[in-house]
């Protein structure tokens, strides 16, 4: 009896002498974590970063939170998500370009296999091998071959769109490359329920898995993928009106009032240019009247998109709060590249197509079931605001896009500018879900630190970061940025910026700097011999490569139809001439 006492006195004074910090953090539970990610959101598309759309939900996360201002992605969808995942630079996952990009010369070469290779590991799989329940809906993107599903790389629960974008209402698909797009669920291939609309069900799915989860003392992963604000762009009626009359003013007045938002939020300093519209685009007042209406009208549609989605987190959250969950959940939201530019219209033959499988470009519906939507161009640079190009390139518009981190136990209403990358999300996650043991290989770098206020900075000065998809190319450095955009927009040419004097990109110091530029192409070259970065083909370009696709995959439709047509027309000749032999 009297060891038992003595036991428990020492154990006391033991305890006693703990911080109440280290005791606090021993005893709390781990945080449940949500990962949102949005489709082709430019920097400032949310109302929090100055963006027109309503997006009340997101924006009381940003308060509650940190909102990163210098935060930056791959300018392309897949090559963004693997990196998002797994921590990893997208050559090293196999997902370094889109496929439908890919040139004959690069298919299949190592790290260019278009599918999530096995030498890298999911933050589901991690997060998974340390107790945590792990869900997905929405969009994958990385694979359905058995390997590759998400339900085969750390999901327990998975309802998943594996291609780079389809319809929002109906199970159809956006681009003639396609046939029927793949929905799996559980890695079963599924149809959708004729009720669908992505944003809903995507909320939808998600609680139906976490209710029937029989696990659920365990903390959570939720990964919600959703499909806004990708083409086509689509969203209930009302969430559309009120924004017309917004747009109407049109795409060169938005940018300027995103660039003056912008210095106002302390997105970029007071005293900088605006990145300007590039030369190959029409100004708003060469639009016909009629042109003006449906363009503000698809960029009203785009916001609507962007409301709708806000409208089913807020769902998401409130349900969580009514589960008890909310206040130890950790929200993570971002956007895999910037502003969507494609004009679809633009590619021959495409109109055709759209009609072919019921789709219409139609002022009145537009948005609605059976439309298909974009923004184009002209407008995706507004969205861009201070920046310049868009989704694709390389451009400022293109890769820098809004990340905010909030939620249990983080500090509140704070901004950082230390510059951070896409790789550096999945050391954050499992750094604030408490795993100990970081890989070592990753990429990226936890901005659980600089969240905390233990730093202001993730990269040193002399650390260079590099990202290339499909020939365009970037690497920041200390401030700078080396840059090379590709055609349509670009010209390959290599430039060089000061982007914490001129975040619009508009004066190349590669001649006025030839050190700094020599220097800073030398850490370019070892970036792509570290990540075995492969040169584009001569000539190559991403709406030729396209259009080469379209072009085979219309060939090989047709060509049993063809070949039928043939033996069908040697018959009835035969025949004929059968039948006057006979004569």
């Amino acid at each position: 009896m009297k060891k038992q006492l003595s036991f428990l006195f020492f154990l006391g004074l033991f305890l006693i002498t703990i911080p109440l910090e280290l005791l606090a953090d021993t005893l709390a539970p781990r945080p449940n974590i949500v990962l949102i990610l949005v489709d082709d959101a430019a920097l400032m598309d949310f109302g929090a970063y100055g963006g027109e759309a309503s997006t009340p939900n997101i924006d009381k996360l940003a308060k509650g939170g940190t909102m990163f201002t210098n935060y930056r992605t791959s300018p392309s969808c897949a090559p963004s998500r693997a990196m998002l995942l797994t921590g990893m630079d997208s050559h090293l996952t196999g997902v370094p370009n889109l496929p439908l990009f890919l040139p004959p010369e690069q298919v299949g070469e190592p790290g260019y296999e278009g599918i999530l290779n096995n030498k890298v590991k999911t933050v589901a799989t991690q997060l998974k091998q340390n107790g945590y329940s792990t869900y997905i809906t929405g969009k994958w993107h990385m694979g359905h071959t058995e390997k590759t599903l998400a339900s085969k790389r750390g999901f327990d629960r998975s309802f998943i769109l594996d291609a780079s974008g389809a319809d929002n209402y109906e199970h159809k698909p956006y681009l003639p490359t396609q046939s029927k797009p793949p929905w799996y669920e559980d890695g079963q291939p599924i149809d959708l329920p004729k009720d669908f609309y992505s944003s809903r069900n995507l909320v939808d799915k998600m609680m139906q898995f976490m209710e029937e989860d029989t696990d659920k003392a365990n903390p959570f992963f939720a990964y919600l993928a959703f499909q806004a604000i990708h083409i086509p762009v689509q969203a209930p009626k009302e969430f559309i009106g009120k924004y017309e009359a917004v747009y109407e003013k049109g795409w060169d007045e938005i940018k300027k009032e995103r660039f003056e938002k912008s210095k106002a939020l302390g997105l970029i300093p007071a005293n900088v240019e605006m990145g300007a519209m590039l030369p190959q685009l029409t100004r708003w007042e060469a639009e016909s009247a009629e042109d003006k209406k449906l363009k503000a009208k698809a960029m009203a549609v785009n916001a609507g998109m962007l409301e709708a989605m806000d409208f089913h987190i807020g769902r998401y959250m409130t349900y969580l709060e009514q589960k008890g969950q909310l206040e130890n959940t950790v929200f993570v939201i971002t956007s895999d590249n910037g502003p969507e530019a494609s004009d679809p219209s633009l590619v021959p033959g495409m109109n055709l197509w759209l009609s072919s499988v019921g789709y219409h470009i139609a002022y009145e519906n537009l948005g609605e079931k059976g439309s298909f939507n974009f923004i184009g161009p002209q407008f995706a640079s507004a969205a861009a605001g201070p920046s310049s190009y868009f989704k694709f390139y390389a451009g400022e518009g293109g890769l820098r896009v809004p990340l905010i981190i909030s939620g249990s136990n983080l500090p509140q209403g704070q901004k950082k500018d230390a510059f951070s990358f896409v790789t550096d999300v999945t050391p954050t996650i499992l750094d604030i879900a408490g795993v100990t043991t970081l890989n070592p290989e990753f990429t990226g770098r936890s901005l659980y630190p600089v969240i905390k206020g233990d730093t202001n900075r993730v990269y040193q000065a002399s650390e260079a970061i590099g990202v290339e998809v499909a020939g365009h190319s970037a690497l920041y450095k200390n401030g700078n940025k080396l840059v090379r955009n590709g055609p349509p927009y670009g010209d390959n040419v290599w430039r060089l910026f000061n982007l914490q004097n001129d975040p619009g990109e508009m004066k190349d110091l590669a001649a006025t700097d030839k050190a700094l530029f020599d220097d800073m192409m030398q850490e370019y070259k070892q970036y792509t011999a570290k990540f075995g970065v492969l040169e584009m083909p001569q000539n190559y370009s991403v709406m030729g490569e396209i259009q080469r696709k379209f072009k085979a995959q219309i060939v090989e439709k047709i060509t049993p139809w063809l070949i039928g047509l043939g033996v069908l027309l040697i018959a009835l000749f035969l025949r004929r001439r059968s039948r006057k032999q006979v004569a």
